[in-house]
């Protein structure tokens, strides 16, 4: 189950993300969220501290909550281990490896790996957990010349992220944030409704001279919520 302050700050961001929340608007106060959502106060003021640490809103002491004014601001993106995430959360992380594997790169994958067609690539499909419950279907490839030893790896331990932040330390990535509906065998793994709405991130990291790796990130969009930094 989705932790409350995670709800109050799913709300909060699908209404400024929509639209419908204009930047200066008020959020609703802290009273009116905690009746909405049957929560504490203290609940209620982690996701509002939070949101604000992301930029996308501001507190004025006395006024109340307002969005935040996003003109002429920098997206920087962090990239995060799903372990790492779920367990400052004080939850338990698990993995299940669906498929790990050498294939050979068809034409458009080779092309975002920077290699030649047919070239070796390793792919990996995972389904991470938290609490048991699934959070993120993870599908990629990586090049062998940037990690090796990545089928090796135990990735019930260690996360291909992990691995990959130690083994091909980055130095360029760039991504794209989507939604989506899951495939069918995402749904199946992720245990979801086939018409439920996910989010999706493909992320594409380089490692010195190497592209080391293209990634889809699939997340049940009621389970899980993505943030950022920001500064003007």
């Amino acid at each position: 189950m989705t932790p409350a302050y995670l709800q109050v700050k799913t709300f909060v961001q699908q209404h400024i993300s929509s639209g419908e929340w204009r930047p200066g608007d008020p959020v609703p106060s802290e009273a009116t969220l905690m009746q909405q959502f049957g929560i504490s106060r203290m609940t209620v003021n982690r996701a509002l501290r939070e949101l604000t640490a992301e930029g996308m809103v501001t507190r004025v002491q006395g006024s109340g909550t307002f969005v935040a004014e996003l003109h002429r601001i920098a997206s920087n993106l962090t990239i995060r281990d799903i372990q790492e995430e779920v367990v400052e959360r004080g939850h338990v992380h698990g993995a299940r490896v669906l498929l790990s594997q050498s294939e050979k790169a068809g034409v458009d994958l080779a092309k975002s790996l920077g290699l030649r067609t047919g070239a070796k690539v390793f792919h990996t499909v995972l389904v991470h957990l938290e609490n048991g419950v699934p959070i993120q279907y993870e599908d990629r490839y990586v090049n062998p010349a940037a990690a090796p030893d990545y089928l090796k790896t135990d990735f019930t331990q260690i996360t291909p992220t992990r691995h990959l932040l130690t083994e091909a330390p980055l130095t360029e990535a760039s991504y794209s944030i989507e939604a989506c509906l899951p495939t069918p065998e995402q749904a199946k793994h992720l245990d979801i409704g086939a018409r439920e709405a996910c989010l999706a991130m493909v992320r594409r990291t380089v490692s010195g001279a190497h592209v080391a790796s293209v990634v889809r990130l699939v997340y049940p969009g009621s389970r899980y919520s993505f943030a950022g930094k920001f500064q003007a």
